[in-house]
């Protein structure tokens, strides 16, 4: 199974380049909102024409600007599954999923229907209508109603947008399931980064309808190619740098100098690294325990960390949810919470009460191996 697309699409004020190639892996499109990912479904599909280029699947062209051709929506094979479900308010649970079948052989249907309605654990629910259904049902039904067609590319928009969190989870497990049994290629959108990781190996981030990043989802999250893709896969924190020496920058910023283990090289800009991998303690003999629990739960490891990077902090804002906190802390005293160049530490709440009454400056200890540096 393989899609290829290479398109653009122009339109007023907007344009839409991309190009990639998928297999059987689930691959992610990851941007925020209006940033094209909808759009490359919906050109796939066939609901929209690409100002040019080609679109393959499995060999067979689903359009190419050069050739002038433009498969009707029915002969794609390709099923998409809407933010909304789009199911048919006037069908019930049956007829919905029955809908794009060929009435042809009824026998045969009736038992790809129950099959469907067995997977989807629908059962008990086949006369309801839509309006009588929970979000998860829906989403249930318009997912069997996609996958009974047998199509060759299953191309999924945001289907848990309209989930509250407790139902999304398990409807996640439930979509996840059905993917790994699924022979076709398919094509997750979403603008959560969580979902991304979880349900797709390979991601595109994509920004204003180009694409910044493709590959590896953890090779993206651990080292963000650039800042539009390290923002998009949530880093929190990132300095515009000037290089001292190949090993060495000044984070602008924050006001540091900072050791790498990376050499620069000309288009890199910036440095970033995530709100949970920094270390703050209270002294430097106890930067050595909390980073150490931090990257290995070894309470009691005695491994030397690095002398480099560590720097005096001070707390200027917290905020809390739960079960975590995020610390805003400075490298400078006296700054306030206007301040564009605080770092954010994210903690659990069991870490932050054992340190929030302590003496300040406390000092705050950046690892050379979560460091990474980004283009523009």
């Amino acid at each position: 199974m393989e899609l290829l697309v290479d398109i653009e699409n122009k339109l007023s004020g907007f344009c839409l380049n991309t190009k990639f190639k998928t297999g059987k892996d689930t691959l992610g499109l990851l941007g925020s909102s209006g940033s094209g990912k909808s759009m490359i479904l919906r050109c796939i599909a066939g609901i929209e024409t690409p100002t040019k280029g080609r679109i393959v699947l499995n060999g067979r062209e689903l359009f190419n600007s050069d050739k002038k051709i433009n498969l009707p929506i029915r002969k794609r094979k390709v099923a998409i599954l809407f933010q909304n479900y789009a199911l048919f308010p006037h069908m019930n649970v049956y007829e919905n999923i029955a809908f794009g079948l060929s009435k042809v052989d009824k026998k045969e249907n009736k038992k790809k229907i129950n099959e469907k309605i067995e997977m989807m654990q629908l059962n008990g629910l086949e006369e309801r209508y839509p309006s009588e259904l929970s979000g998860g049902q829906q989403q249930r039904v318009a997912l069997a109603r996609a996958l009974i067609i047998e199509p060759e590319a299953l191309l999924l928009d945001e289907p848990f947008s309209a989930l509250d969190n407790h139902l999304k989870s398990k409807v996640e497990k439930k979509l996840i399931e059905s993917l790994s049994n699924y022979n076709g290629t398919s094509i997750f959108v979403t603008h959560n980064m969580d979902e991304i990781y979880r349900i797709c190996r390979n991601i595109q981030v994509i920004s204003q309808g180009t694409t910044v990043a493709y590959g590896d989802k953890e090779k993206i999250f651990n080292r963000p190619p650039n800042l539009t893709t390290a923002k998009l896969t949530g880093c929190k924190n990132f300095s515009k740098i000037k290089v001292i020496s190949p090993y060495v920058v000044e984070a602008v910023d924050w006001g540091c100098k900072i050791h790498l283990n990376q050499k620069t090289t000309e288009t890199e800009k910036y440095i970033g690294f995530r709100a949970n991998h920094i270390v703050v303690a209270d002294s430097i003999q106890n930067i050595k325990y909390y980073s150490k629990e931090c990257n290995c739960n070894e309470v009691n490891c005695q491994e030397d960390i690095e002398k480099e990077n560590i720097f005096d902090c001070w707390v200027v804002e917290t905020s809390e949810t739960p079960f975590r906190m995020t610390v805003y802390i400075s490298l400078k005293e006296n700054q306030d919470e206007n301040s564009k160049f605080l770092i954010q530490w994210e903690v659990s709440k069991e870490k932050w009460f054992s340190i929030k009454d302590k003496p300040q400056p406390w000092k705050v200890y950046m690892n050379m191996e979560k460091l990474f540096l980004m283009e523009e």
